[in-house]
């Protein structure tokens, strides 16, 4: 009985200090399926916002793509003569932005033209919010806000304590 007690004790502390996390610790993996014929301008919209420290990664058909990190002529003019970057190895490609700017990347194998090409605008992450003061907290809408957290526990507590 008193191993039980130690593994729920120890369940709730992991779970309350999760519940205590702010919701963006890390940077985000987006994954991209670098392909001719696709409209890249829709694909920003639907993932963004990008921040500074996230990843971009590529997936592409060896010998049929690259991926080249250009200036924003380059990008307007799907030139990738003055390449700050290129990759044309393997089937993926990872890329960091790690500076808060805007990125151009293009494809040189001509599918720029058709719209694979990238522009992405990153910024900084904003600092989490605040905990709200206790004189504006009060006992209602402190349980509503974690009572699916609590709920969850108790759910997996009761389910440890069947196995063990």
């Amino acid at each position: 009985m008193m191993g039980r007690m130690r593994v729920a004790a120890a369940l709730l502390l992991a779970l309350a200090a999760c519940a205590a996390l702010p919701s963006r610790t890390a940077a985000n993996k987006i994954s991209i399926n670098w392909k001719p014929n696709t409209n890249y301008s829709d694909w920003v919209k639907e993932h963004s916002p990008f921040y500074k420290d996230d990843w971009l990664v590529f997936y592409y058909t060896a010998g049929q793509a690259d991926v080249v990190l250009v200036d924003e002529a380059g990008y307007n003019k799907c030139d990738a003569t003055n390449s700050i970057y290129n990759y044309s190895k393997g089937r993926n490609f990872a890329f960091q932005l790690n500076e808060t700017k805007t990125y151009y990347f293009i494809c040189s194998y001509g599918y720029c033209y058709g719209g694979m090409r990238l522009a992405i605008k990153t910024e900084k992450l904003p600092p989490p919010s605040p905990p709200p003061s206790a004189k504006d907290r009060n006992a209602a809408s402190f349980a509503r806000s974690h009572a699916a957290v609590l709920y969850a526990a108790v759910a997996v507590l009761a389910a440890l304590l069947r196995m063990v």
